[in-house]
């Protein structure tokens, strides 16, 4: 088996959402007794030894929550000693800006987002630059949780504008630091507002073309955090968007997580709310990873997941397992299915036989991962 690359979430590990359901169900993982560096060295320790020997592991961080300039030394030391890496950092700026961040019509709070995000890159760069794994450079996601609005006004045209113009001063600032980092957007429809900048793949792509043309930013390195979930929970076509990102050579990360309603087990989907859980065992999951398998894609797959609002710390664990192994067991099944027969299937319309193939495609996939998960 080739190498796989997979990244666990620091924002998993919480103690509990708070709200309508608990906020205390694991209270071994509460913010202020459970560091950064406690969680990787707990990954490292939990999770490392129940994955298959061709799977390594990173982590993903948000700026400046999960790790700052407070905090860096001991993450990167807590990397290094256990052989994980940097996967992906992103700038938290729905922490901070709930007016638009580095596009908000208001200037005082568009800057202090923009100084964010540079902020974050010299954190990549610096101290953290010596956990990256060689040879797969972390992504630098743009989440758009804080690009979003609630009034239909023309005002809306100006924050596109004001979004253009600071993501390609961002884009020109990490050039000068280097120019190595992966920097994609990770759609999404809804939340932080009810309406989003760049809510869709489609978006996104569009968005890069227009930077290039506009402002002369190459589109290297340059595309879409792939979030299943988010197409998912507006009752789009996550197998499409990935033909979309991979024409465009624009997949440069992944986030695996599911709304749960494509395998009939599971309850969400379109309409309702962002629930994260990891990945399902289906067969939209098994086209997708033969497309990438297809494609060449060997970056990052990240588990951008929540832990079930009842789970204590060792159920929050295996669900992260669990997450890892399922998409391993679909990558598996993808490869092998037989795709000449398949497609010959396609070419006759033997539609119904060809639904066979992918039928004990996707419970191939169960039986890899039952022989996984079983060690």
């Amino acid at each position: 088996m080739s190498q796989s690359f997979h990244s666990i979430c620091r924002w998993t590990f919480n103690a509990g959402k708070g709200g309508f359901v608990p906020s205390d169900i694991r209270p071994a993982w509460f913010s202020d007794g459970f560091t950064t560096a406690d969680m990787i060295r707990l990954v490292k320790k939990e999770i490392a030894p129940r994955m298959p020997k061709n799977v390594a592991l990173g982590i993903e961080l948000h700026y400046d929550s999960e790790v700052s300039e407070d905090n860096v030394k001991e993450v990167r030391d807590a990397l290094g000693e256990t052989g994980l890496w940097l996967a992906m950092i992103t700038p938290g700026a729905h922490s901070h800006f709930a007016y638009g961040g580095i596009s908000s019509l208001d200037p005082v709070e568009r800057k202090a987002a923009e100084d964010l995000g540079r902020r974050t890159v010299d954190l990549a760069y610096g101290l953290l630059k010596k956990v990256w794994c060689p040879g797969k450079p972390p992504a630098f996601v743009l989440w758009n949780g804080s690009f979003g609005y609630d009034l239909a006004s023309i005002g809306i045209r100006q924050m596109y504008d004001n979004l253009k113009e600071s993501v390609a001063g961002l884009c020109a600032y990490e050039q000068d630091r280097g120019g190595k980092l992966f920097i994609c957007f990770e759609p999404k429809p809804n939340e932080g507002h009810p309406a989003m900048l760049v809510p869709t793949v489609a978006s996104a792509i569009l968005f890069w073309r227009k930077l290039e043309d506009q402002y002369g930013i190459s589109r290297k390195r340059k595309g879409v955090n792939k979030e299943f979930g988010h197409s998912e929970m507006i009752g789009l076509d996550h197998v499409y968007d990935t033909v979309e990102e991979l024409d465009n050579d624009a997949m440069v990360h992944m986030h695996l997580n599911s709304q749960g309603y494509n395998d009939g087990i599971i309850l969400g989907g379109p309409g309702k709310f962002d629930i994260d859980h990891g990945t399902r065992i289906n067969g939209m999951n098994v086209a997708i990873a033969g497309l990438i398998q297809d494609a060449g894609y060997d970056r990052w797959k990240g588990h951008d997941m929540q832990a079930r609002s009842y789970d204590n710390e060792r159920q929050g664990i295996d669900r992260v397992i669990r997450s890892v192994l399922s998409w391993e067991a679909c990558e598996r099944a993808a490869k092998s299915l037989n795709q000449k027969q398949l497609m010959n299937l396609l070419a006759k319309r033997e539609t119904a036989k060809a639904e066979d193939m992918l039928r004990q495609a996707t419970a191939k996939a169960g039986q890899f991962f039952d022989q996984m998960y079983k060690g």
